[in-house]
């Protein structure tokens, strides 16, 4: 008598049975839902690194280039496109553009909102603010991400 014919159950079982295939799929289930409810936490840290990137480091230089030039900060009014074109009046002095955008329109941040810009800032009182309105897209709000 041959191994095979010594025990035929163990012939007959070949595959996965109804509850070890349910239990696969409950496991599966359970698991891609824990990452699909974890997805906005990753892509959220994302926009607000970029967002932080920006207003820290990414227009520090081109600010202090506009000063050089002209002698002190974009005013609040003449904001952020003060470095794309050069506001009125001061064409003369302005050696810019300090920053070069597509479509020459102020940047925007991770959440489709303009950079916000003061100066004098509020938070930095000798020198500018330049922040985004972050997730709630609402000014002065805990959620902005500023250079202070």
């Amino acid at each position: 008598m041959t191994p095979l014919q010594k025990n035929p159950a163990r012939r007959l079982r070949k595959g996965f049975t109804l509850l070890e295939i349910l239990i696969t799929i409950a496991i599966m289930a359970l698991l891609v839902g824990v990452v699909v409810q974890n997805l906005d936490k990753f892509f959220g840290q994302g926009q607000e690194g970029a967002a932080k990137i920006f207003v820290r480091n990414s227009l520090e230089a081109p600010l202090l280039s506009y000063r050089r030039d002209l002698g002190d900060y974009p005013s609040t009014e003449e904001g952020i496109k003060a470095l794309i074109k050069a506001p009125e009046g001061k064409s003369d002095q302005w050696k810019g553009p300090y920053i070069k955008v597509p479509g020459g329109n102020a940047p925007n941040d991770p959440w489709g909102n303009p950079y916000q810009y003061r100066y004098p800032g509020t938070h930095n009182t000798d020198s500018y603010d330049l922040f985004s309105m972050g997730r709630d897209k609402q000014p002065d709000t805990p959620d902005d991400i500023g250079n202070w």
